[in-house]
């Protein structure tokens, strides 16, 4: 019976994505609707929605995936900017300053997320250049500030698309610049407040830990002491450079493509146009946006993306390695090491009582495995700049704010669930550490190293402490052995 529902389901769903073209064009006639047109011909738009052809004929002629793939809304409010930036530079050169300020207001509207929803349908995958995405943006402010202007909707008049929208720019320069003002956006506005957040936090624990001495780990097994403070100093640390590696990246991110136009030439724009919306951009953002040097390679490459994604993918690294040590640490609670004790979130098991599962750990690792494979599909999608132009742009850019989106929600999540309410179990670590055979290092110094191999492996052999073998051996004395292995004394240099 399930396999027959499934198997009908399967069915559906096939039936379903051959009548697409149908259903994106016949339903109209069930709802009301307007004819507009473009290069094609003419198509039905519903008439409560601001986009028009392109961006109708996009959803038929790209089905895929549905409502979740959908193009980020922070690449289309960062278009939004760059709209409102370029029609206010183009006043300069001599747009109607009526319709310059009409496409101002729209892009407003875009800008502020509340036509995301309804008048933004593309998705992802669809032509690698973003064009579609660019032409839906540019339906959607005509339309809008047509609208404004008292104009009929999908006239195209007193506001075109293309010829005021679109002035002085083209798809191939609007989407990468799109992609850099978004993603600067997310990485100061989100990311790294959220990485700060995680810093602090493990700083304080590291302070908090500094006189608590514990055995430590190389290899899994047992080696030196250190503090657990000095422990947690390197995962603050790790965020450190996470910062670090943030601010090293962005100049490039800070680069706009705008003015290059179709091919980085610049053709269709006036001299000065990249310079000024570029400073207009980053009036508008607050971000020291500048135009890009070489729009040939702005155009082409999206190495600077790849290079976002790679800081990304260090940061993934690090919380795996920091989430998986506070998990390892915090196992137990009786049979593991339990040398920390995790915040107790919720039941850990549906048929074992009383479990608690280190479940804030095993959210940021997967975390983690999501970056890190999105990094693949950024270092292909990065590497197939053919010629002029890169056409895996909507791919990179989706990824890099996935990345960024996971990141700050796991960094925040995890700081505020499991970091902050770490305790350390003080019995526990005394009582390992003392048991350590490694303490034997200490010896090295003052018996040599053989002499000291020997203590450990007769000791770990017959059950018996380090101090037991040491003076049955006839090594040291007990005072000797008092004196010289003292884990207080194994922090630091001398």
């Amino acid at each position: 019976m399930v396999f027959q529902l499934l198997q009908r389901s399967s069915v559906r769903a096939v039936q379903q994505f051959g009548k697409t073209r149908w259903i994106n064009t016949s339903v109209m006639a069930l709802q009301d609707y307007r004819i507009e047109t473009d290069t094609f011909g003419e198509l039905k738009v519903p008439s409560d929605k601001y986009y028009g052809a392109q961006t109708m004929r996009s959803q038929i002629n790209f089905p895929i995936g549905g409502p979740t793939e959908r193009m980020p809304k922070p690449v289309v409010q960062a278009m939004g900017i760059l709209k409102k930036a370029a029609a206010e530079v183009n006043k300069e050169f001599g747009l109607d300053p009526k319709i310059s300020d009409a496409i101002s207001k729209a892009a407003d509207d875009v800008i502020s997320g509340k036509l995301y929803d309804d008048h933004f349908p593309l998705v992802i995958w669809q032509t690698g250049s973003g064009t579609q995405s660019n032409m839906n943006v540019n339906e959607v402010i005509s339309n809008r500030a047509i609208e404004l202007l008292g104009g009929k909707l999908g006239s195209k008049d007193p506001v075109h698309p293309n010829d005021h929208v679109n002035k002085s720019q083209s798809s191939n320069d609007t989407f990468p610049t799109a992609i850099h003002i978004s993603v600067a956006l997310e990485l100061n506005n989100n990311l790294k407040p959220a990485i700060k957040i995680l810093h602090d936090a493990l700083k304080a624990k590291s302070d908090e830990f500094k006189d608590i001495i514990k055995i430590g780990r190389t290899h899994t097994m047992d080696a030196v002491p250190l503090t657990l403070g000095q422990e947690f100093s390197g995962y603050a640390q790790q965020m450190a450079y996470a910062l670090d590696r943030i601010d090293a990246c962005l100049p490039r991110v800070y680069e706009l493509a705008l003015g290059g136009t179709a091919v980085g030439t610049g053709l269709n724009t006036r001299i000065g146009f990249a310079e000024k919306c570029a400073a207009k951009i980053a009036q508008l953002t607050g971000l020291p946006f500048v135009t890009a040097p070489n729009k040939f390679e702005a155009l082409a490459a999206r190495d600077a993306m790849v290079e976002v994604h790679g800081v990304l993918n260090t940061i993934a690294v690090s919380l795996m390695k920091i989430a998986n040590d506070i998990r390892f640490l915090g196992s137990g609670p009786r049979c593991g090491l339990g040398e920390l004790m995790l915040p107790e979130n919720e039941p850990g098991s549906s048929i074992m009582p009383g479990k608690v599962n280190p479940t804030q750990c095993e959210s940021m690792t997967m975390v983690a495995a999501q970056v890190m494979g999105n990094q693949v599909a950024v270092t292909v999608g990065g590497s197939n700049g053919h010629f002029e132009l890169n056409v895996f742009k909507p791919l990179v850019v989706s990824n890099v704010l996935r990345s960024i989106r996971l990141l700050s929600d796991g960094s925040r999540t995890f700081t505020a669930n499991c970091v902050q309410g770490i305790q350390a179990n003080r019995d526990r670590i005394n009582k390992i550490m003392n048991e350590s055979l490694m303490l034997v290092t200490a010896l090295n110094p003052h018996i040599g190293y053989d002499k000291a191999a020997k203590i450990a492996k007769t000791a770990h052999k017959n059950g018996t402490t380090l101090k037991e073998e040491a003076i049955k051996l006839g090594y040291l004395t007990e005072e000797q052995f008092a004196q010289w292995v003292r884990p207080q004394d194994m922090l630091g240099p001398k």
